[in-house]
């Protein structure tokens, strides 16, 4: 595909409800994100099978095609996403450079361990204001819409690296601010500080959070509603886990540690599975589903190595409502 043509009535058919509040902020996202944290960075890195550079790009291409087609206007990136470290951002850039940016929520991330030495990681500054400026090159854009830091960093302020936040928004290189791997106690402390200094307002956090995964349930829900920030979720599917690569035998290969898909568990699948089937969906769209129930979620963060992935991910809210009935089954699948 040397050039694509933009769907005229890509906004005409979509679920209702597809685009969700922020929290209490004025944007909202897709119910469904595309991260390429995999299969983006260089030929044969991914789970894919696309060896050859020009396949290679030409699926990446497809992939971020398909998903705006889709109504999935929420690209989500990060430094360190490759591998190398970098190369998805720059395949990112060069990709989108033929969808409308007026259209697009970009997203990347720092504070992950990025280049040699003490100034390449963490939360500092320097390193915050500094991995910005060098994103920004390699997505070759004047500004990304949500800037987050990717993990705390204990040897750093807060106050610091919450000041260097506020500085990108306010230089205009950041649209808005979120954090991510943030615990629920964290986050109520980055709030406090940002009200007490009247820094840029936390937009959205993006935890882990699937079925298989549930701990920010504990304190994270609650800071969110008190808040207002967003959510976005990663791993919906459980890290591959909730996909239906397991239901049977192994279909090709994983990024999932044979080790979590012992019999036990291959078993909690099959009965998940069983319930999504009644349901009318596939074993992923339930997960997705259940993710997107509860409203603190705004987003869930989908990976994908082929677009119709992409395109089955996308029908999520065409059987997005459970009953109580079906929660409470579905929780005692879980515990068995």
């Amino acid at each position: 595909m040397d050039a694509y043509t933009l769907k005229a009535d890509r906004y005409e058919n979509l679920s209702e409800g597809w685009f969700r509040r922020c929290g209490r902020s004025g944007l909202v996202l897709p119910a469904i994100s595309l991260g390429i944290w995999q299969n983006f960075g260089d030929p044969g890195t991914g789970t894919g099978h696309h060896q050859d550079e020009k396949a290679f790009h030409e699926n990446s291409k497809q992939m971020i095609f398909t998903a705006f087609d889709c109504g999935i206007t929420h690209i989500d990136a990060a430094n360190i996403y490759g591998p190398p470290k970098g190369k998805a951002e720059e395949r990112l850039g060069q990709i989108i450079k033929q969808l409308p940016r007026n259209e697009l929520v970009v997203s990347t991330k720092a504070g992950v361990n990025m280049w040699p030495g003490p100034y390449g990681r963490a939360g500092s500054r320097k390193h915050i204001l500094t991995s910005l400026d060098e994103s920004l090159k390699r997505l070759d854009l004047d500004f990304v819409d949500i800037y987050y830091h990717h993990c705390p960093d204990p040897d750093a302020p807060l106050e610091e690296t919450l000041g260097a936040y506020d500085q990108a928004v306010r230089s205009g290189k950041a649209l808005h601010f979120g954090v991510s791997n943030y615990s629920g106690a964290l986050t109520a402390e980055a709030i406090r500080i940002i009200d007490r200094d009247r820094l840029a307002p936390l937009l959205v956090h993006q935890p882990s959070y699937s079925m298989l995964n549930r701990g920010i349930e504990t304190d994270l829900f609650k800071t969110a509603r008190h808040a207002g920030f967003g959510m976005a979720c990663f791993s919906p599917l459980g890290k591959g886990r909730l996909s239906s690569r397991f239901l049977g035998e192994s279909k090709g290969p994983s990024r999932v540690d044979p080790a979590t898909i012992d019999e036990p568990m291959r078993t909690k699948l099959g009965r998940l599975n069983d319930h999504a089937v009644q349901r009318g969906q596939s074993l992923p769209q339930m997960a997705l589903a259940w993710v997107l129930r509860n409203p603190c979620v705004t987003t869930a963060l989908i990976g994908a190595s082929r677009p119709e992935q992409i395109r089955e991910n996308a029908a999520v809210l065409d059987h997005a409502d459970f009953t109580e009935d079906e929660l409470q089954q579905i929780d005692k699948i879980l515990a068995s």
